[in-house]
């Protein structure tokens, strides 16, 4: 067998074992029929995360004993290949958690009911527009309902500030990219005198960052992804490029930056921010706060720096959620399910747990979303700089992102490549895949 029809069938067998996990792992949860309840694949992985879905779900269970719910675990590793194989087979769950930018490719695969018509206005009137956006297909029709929205941050270590005699930024008066440059570069210390750097003014997790680098890009004025002639095609101009030679430049000419960030992810990088290797953290998830809360040294004083001001404050989210097959068989019911699921205390309880922003406007205006001990003060008033990105609903995002954008974003903070060839290598690479998908939806 030649290697590239072995790989294809491992890939088949991966995706067979992982489909049967899923239905095996319900059937056995419920002790009953798969059918026989509105089954619901959720991917809450921190330990709160998980007591507080599965929570919600023994409510509605107790409340609709003639409509139960099957919790079934799913991973995100794993469930993209599970919901591709269950489209295809047509064995589907009835109500599904991901994000917005793949369910949107989903849909227009035609494997998603449109929600808009089953929107109470109630939620429809809560929930914010950015969230919305983010679900929302060029035909106005929706792909699932928001909940949870990412929001990139920044931390510092206060004491290291102090000592370096910086202000903390506030969100009245907002660092440039410029005055984190300027901080970083003080806060970078040779602290034992033999030489070496062993303090870093900054760290940013670059390892897979085609999500980071096209959220802050917005900021600049810039967005990678155009639509000419009615077809998405990427393009690296002026604000792209500002964008990455600032990062990159923070990383070879200032020497601010740990070069372990390029090789390294936000959260693989917390454990050296509380041993004190870096003094701050930039381009990091909101969630991120809970390591901070939960896990760091007795003494550890932090804080959270607002949006960093290029040509404006945005940065664009993505937003977790909730979406129906269209082959599931019990759609109205689990339209029901979700609208519980997603209430306002409901809600606020999976923010709270997931330590993101939740999507509803009436619970980032609570108390528990305002705590300026746990961060949540200037992470909730950041939301107002949300937006979205111009990439929502280009077909073959996803693969466009881990094919193109990923590696050639990795050759480039690694040094190996100009920013004149990271520009030519993503233009060219990108018609390859993003080409393939546009033309198969004519």
């Amino acid at each position: 067998m030649n290697p590239a029809r072995r790989i294809g069938v491992v890939s088949v067998v991966a995706i067979v074992l992982v489909t049967a996990a899923y239905v095996i792992g319900s059937r056995q949860n419920s002790g009953e029929p798969v059918h026989a309840r509105l089954r619901f694949v959720s991917l809450a992985w921190q330990e709160r995360a998980l007591a507080v879905n599965r929570a919600i779900v023994a409510e509605w269970n107790a409340a609709h004993p003639e409509m139960p719910v099957e919790y079934v675990q799913g991973t995100w590793n794993s469930v993209h290949d599970y919901l591709i194989t269950s489209f295809e087979t047509g064995d589907v769950p009835d109500v599904f958690h991901y994000e917005s930018s793949v369910i949107i490719d989903f849909a227009m695969r035609g494997f998603l009911t449109d929600l808009g018509p089953m929107i109470d206005a109630e939620m429809k009137d809560d929930i914010l527009d950015v969230a919305w956006a983010s679900v929302r297909q060029p035909d106005g029709s929706v792909a699932g309902v928001p909940f949870l929205m990412e929001s990139l941050i920044g931390l510092y270590n206060a004491d290291y500030m102090s000592r370096a005699g910086i202000v903390s930024p506030t969100l009245n008066d907002p660092w440039s990219w410029d005055d984190l440059r300027d901080a970083a570069k003080r806060m970078t210390l040779d602290t034992s005198g033999d030489g070496t750097i062993d303090r870093w003014g900054a760290a940013i997790g670059l390892r897979n960052c085609a999500n980071i680098m096209m959220n802050l890009s917005i900021g600049f004025g810039g967005s990678f992804f155009r639509k000419e002639n009615d077809r998405y095609v990427v393009r690296v101009g002026d604000e792209e490029r500002k964008l990455l030679t600032t990062i990159y430049d923070m990383i070879h000419k200032d020497r601010s930056t740990s070069p372990t960030s390029i090789g390294q992810s936000g959260p693989a990088m917390i454990p050296g921010f509380f041993q004190g290797k870096y003094a701050m953290m930039v381009g990091i998830g909101a969630w991120s706060r809970q390591q901070l809360v939960e896990n760091a040294p007795k003494g550890f004083h932090w804080g959270v720096i607002p949006p960093i001001l290029a040509k404006t404050q945005e940065a664009g989210t993505s937003a977790q959620t909730l979406s129906i097959p269209v082959a599931s068989k019990r759609k109205s019911e689990a339209m029901a399910f979700i609208r519980f699921m997603l209430s306002r205390e409901n809600m606020a309880r999976l923010a709270q747990s997931d330590w993101m922003l939740p999507a509803r406007r009436s619970c980032l205006e609570t108390p528990e979303f305002r705590d300026p001990a746990t961060g949540w003060d200037i992470t909730t008033a950041s939301a107002k700089f949300l937006t979205t990105g111009t990439w929502m609903g280009a077909p073959g995002y996803v693969e466009w992102k881990s094919r193109v954008a990923n590696p050639v974003f990795q050759e480039y903070f690694s040094g190996r490549l100009s920013i004149d060839e990271v520009a030519v290598r993503i233009e060219e690479e990108s018609n390859t895949v993003l080409g393939r998908y546009q033309e198969r939806a004519r």
